[in-house]
């Protein structure tokens, strides 16, 4: 069993197939699982069709029909991805481009977090001021 997390949606897919750095993924299950779908002009999701004609490491027939490297794919669209072997599970960040449209209006998402008094405290509630933003992290 192999459990893929695509868009934070967790699904396990039995029928993948991994190796050291790629994941099979059927047709099927691929559209399933994160939305893309092999069509002739590409890989597509929505509107967005990505060219892969001309990297035939990303495509091949298996034993259920057309299947798809996921992490080859991933890496073609500049998508972070992070595998564990045991138990197998694939994690897909967002990629260059959804990372970038998210930057464009400058606006950090909302959060809330505790002062040393423990009341809690939302970023929104600042919103029209300056702040400034101080971040730790211990590793």
């Amino acid at each position: 069993m192999t459990t893929v997390i695509y868009r934070d949606v967790a699904s396990d897919l039995p029928e993948a197939q991994s190796g050291a750095d790629q994941l099979w993924l059927p047709a099927a299950t691929l559209k399933a699982a994160t939305g893309w779908e092999i069509k002739p002009e590409g890989i597509c999701r929505d509107d967005l069709c990505i060219t892969v004609h001309d990297r035939p490491e990303l495509l091949r027939q298996g034993p259920r029909g057309q299947e798809l490297d996921l992490a080859g794919f991933a890496r073609l669209i500049d998508q972070p991805v992070a595998h564990e072997e045991s138990p197998a599970v694939w994690y897909f960040g967002p990629s260059l481009e959804e990372r970038r449209e998210a930057l464009l209006d400058l606006e950090a998402p909302d959060f809330t977090l505790p002062d040393l008094a423990g009341a809690p405290h939302s970023l929104s509630e600042q919103r029209g001021k300056k702040v400034a933003l101080a971040l730790w992290a211990s590793w």
